[in-house]
């Protein structure tokens, strides 16, 4: 479904308390970078560490009372939001999801973390998995 044009870039993790999850993580061996970004668009602030060469984890808090890590939180608690892979475009990776019957959650790519452009397969396309593809812009 991806392809051979793409790589793992991240496992997203939804968080109540980022310091005390990057704790945890940190814990583990890996480093964050010193750096956190709020999309206000998703109301998320985000924390990413590197895992290796390709991949990173990314720690998503609610930024606000609402949005998408907010609801996810309230239903579900923390744990795995979702996985996200790097394509060299994410339109045409898009418009090839379409036409396979996948339901994507944006009508069009919209703006993400990282100076990213990024949409979403819908889990119930993926048998119960959030999927996140991403384009770095130019």
């Amino acid at each position: 479904m991806i392809g051979k044009d793409s790589v793992l870039d991240h496992v997203a993790i939804a968080v109540k308390d980022l310091d005390k999850s990057q704790k945890i993580w940190e814990d583990m061996g890996l480093e964050f970078s010193g750096e956190r970004e709020v999309v206000e668009s998703q109301g998320v602030t985000t924390a990413f560490a590197q895992m290796d060469e390709n991949a990173h984890l990314e720690l998503l808090c609610p930024f606000g009372e609402s949005g998408p890590i907010h609801k996810f939180l309230e239903k579900k608690g923390e744990g795995i939001h979702h996985l996200c892979f790097k394509v060299s475009d994410v339109v045409a990776k898009c418009n090839e999801l379409k036409e396979k019957g996948y339901t994507l959650l944006n009508e069009s790519p919209i703006d993400g973390a990282n100076n990213c452009l990024v949409n979403f397969i819908h889990p119930k396309s993926t048998g119960g998995v959030l999927i996140e593809v991403s384009q770095k812009k130019a």
